[in-house]
């Protein structure tokens, strides 16, 4: 890097990440700069980057392919001026930054900025995520192709807020009409709620992160009108139902339902400081959040998307199952290395998840307490301490919860309590849950209006954020590993 004494630059600092400097002196392995306070700072030549001699005169560029030098302190530093006179989107070529307001920004999404964006050139317009999606649509209808937008970033920059913001525009432009009262873009922008009432959690840095990876495939026919849709999930974190850290909380569902007063007294609830699976965090309430309000908008969001009463009230049911589930607690037994119930307030939550499971209560106890080991000679049970009592309890939880998702979300897996499940360690397990002929996502995609026979479509993927917690497990590895990719994809 040839820099002249003189020069416009930018230098690394501690408390800042970068300021703006004039370079002093050049010695080959050191700068003297003098910083915008007059501070003479000496620095390494990777500390040292070129600066725009006129960045400081506009605020900032639309397009950072047009910076004279696309740095790190020079993108930074644009999409800080951008963002002070509120504009939040600029773009990188084809690629669109968004700087998350943490604010409601009403005037941007209505329906006059849709239609102003509808056909118009890419880049003409002030950079938006209605550019974005109407490019996308314009290239499929042009080219003939199906076309894929990607919406990556860390956890709290407003991705899933994106994603929604991207369908609500393709439901405008390729919108059909309504041959019912469910249009299909109502039924896909009402999975939303449903998908992050039981996918979303609070972290440390945002109040509803998602904790899973959502693939939405609109549909469209020859003429461009949406022909139907699909909604596909991964890679829920199943971790999360069981084991939660302070300030973070487990998924909302939990909380909306003991804020439901009809169903705290049905299924025997309280506040969620009383079970086990939430109390390990302080946080039970987010800000400008009513849970019982989220909870009657789920409610309504089944009915849109036409999740019968019955099912609805199995799904709570279970739910209800796997808080009562976590207060169980277990004793040393009377034999080498066995366990028992250790009280009555246990016994208690003992019997309600048996009863809300629909299972017999000593088969329950039998296999939270005890495996079952297949040999030649035949079976032979094997008691289980209380540290393998509890994981085995929260292991169930887990698998129970992550079948109840893929019910939600991959397919309508009917709760059905006739029907048993076997773990592989509960060969005897006769107890509730799932899964039957279709899945949860064949709910919602036939709720929707899947068109098979659809030769276009808009993929929109909305992955976890890169995240780093103070424990850090190998879901959140691979997630972050997952960005880590994503990311090498774009520099490439």
């Amino acid at each position: 890097m040839n820099l002249r004494q003189g020069a416009k630059v930018w230098v690394h600092d501690r408390d800042f990440a970068w300021l703006p400097a004039e370079l002093l002196e050049s010695s080959g392995k050191q700068f003297t700069v003098a910083t915008a306070s007059g501070k003479k700072v000496l620095a390494l030549p990777e500390n040292v980057f070129p600066r725009d001699a006129d960045e400081d005169e506009h605020g900032g560029v639309e397009d950072m392919t047009r910076l004279a030098y696309l740095n790190e302190p020079g993108v930074l530093y644009n999409l800080r001026r951008r963002y002070a006179l509120n504009d939040i989107y600029t773009y990188t070529g084809s690629i669109l930054i968004a700087v998350n307001p943490f604010a409601k920004l009403p005037h941007l999404y209505d329906i006059h900025m849709m239609e102003q964006y509808k056909g118009a050139p890419f880049g003409e317009l002030s950079p938006h995520v209605f550019a974005v999606a109407d490019a996308s649509y314009r290239a499929m209808m042009n080219g003939g192709q199906s076309q894929s937008i990607l919406v990556s970033g860390e956890s709290g920059a407003g991705k899933t807020e994106t994603t929604k913001l991207i369908m609500q525009y393709l439901t405008f432009v390729g919108g059909r009409a309504a041959g019912d009262d469910r249009t299909v873009e109502q039924q896909v922008l009402e999975s939303n709620p449903l998908l992050e009432a039981f996918g979303n959690a609070r972290t440390v840095r945002n109040d509803n992160s998602s904790r899973f990876g959502k693939f939405v495939e609109i549909q469209f026919d020859s003429s461009g009108r949406i022909s139907g849709a699909a909604i596909r999930t991964y890679l829920l974190e199943r971790s999360r139902v069981v084991q939660i850290t302070d300030p973070e909380r487990n998924y909302h569902c939990f909380y909306h339902l003991c804020a439901s007063e009809r169903d705290v007294e049905k299924y025997k609830l309280g506040h969620p400081s009383h079970f086990h699976y939430l109390n390990q965090s302080k946080v039970y309430e987010l800000d400008g959040v009513s849970s019982a309000e989220e909870y009657m908008k789920t409610r309504r969001a089944m009915d849109i998307v036409g999740i019968s009463h019955e099912d609805q009230e199995a799904i709570f049911c279970t739910l209800a199952a796997i808080l009562h589930l976590g207060n169980i607690e277990f004793s040393p037994g009377n034999e080498h290395d066995s366990s028992v119930i250790k009280d009555e307030k246990s016994r208690f939550h003992l019997q309600m998840s048996a009863n809300l499971f629909g299972c017999d209560l000593n088969l329950l106890l039998a296999t939270l307490c005890t495996r079952s080991i297949q040999t030649r000679e035949g079976n032979i049970v094997k008691a289980l301490d209380c540290n393998a009592a509890a994981a085995g309890r929260d292991a169930l939880a887990k698998t129970v919860y992550a079948r109840l998702f893929d019910w939600y979300a991959y397919g309508q897996c009917r709760i059905d309590k006739h029907i048993s499940f076997i773990r592989r360690r509960m060969i005897r397990v006769k107890i509730l849950i799932i899964c039957c002929s279709t899945r949860l996502v064949d709910k919602i995609n036939s709720s929707v209006g899947q068109d098979i026979n659809s030769q276009m479509q808009i993929g929109v993927l909305d992955i976890y954020g890169f995240e780093c917690f103070k424990d850090n497990s190998f879901e959140q590895f691979c997630i972050n590993f997952a960005n880590e990719k994503l990311q090498q994809h774009f520099n490439q």
